[in-house]
């Protein structure tokens, strides 16, 4: 019988810097990703998930993978920040399951219309898009 793990919020926080130049920020994004490759288990454990881990593994190399050709070093220590952002609120259990579900639901695509299609059907589907996640 294991004893629960203790969460102590401040062992994933991490001091935000800029990335140097491009290898920097590739091993940056690299150790991100293999942090939340191996927390999947955990993560579908604390949050009594009805996916497997190899599920929630898929979802987030789909994240990662959506954001490959991004080059620009402001950009990607963004997305680093919010990722890890993520991760620590995660783990940290300041999340709903609900949350963690919006992680593995597809985005939905939509197709590109010019404004005159936009203008023949009457409506501008960008001004009515809804807020929440996963929608």
């Amino acid at each position: 019988m294991s004893l629960p793990q203790i969460n102590i919020p401040a062992r994933l926080a991490q001091v935000t810097r800029p990335s140097t130049n491009a290898l920097d920020a590739r091993t940056r994004v690299i150790q991100l990703y293999r942090d939340w490759y191996r927390a999947a288990p955990e993560v579908v454990d604390q949050y009594a998930l009805d996916v497997s881990p190899t599920q929630l593994r898929h979802a987030i190399r789909l994240r990662f993978e959506a954001n490959r050709a991004v080059t620009d070093l402001r950009v990607i220590d963004v997305l680093l920040l919010k990722s890890r952002q993520e991760y620590q609120e995660t783990l940290n259990m300041w999340k709903q399951p609900d949350h963690i579900y919006g992680i593995l639901l597809k985005r939905k695509e939509r197709p590109t219309r010019t404004f005159l299609q936009k203008f023949y059907e009457g409506r501008d589907e960008e001004a009515i898009v809804p807020a929440a996640s996963g929608v």
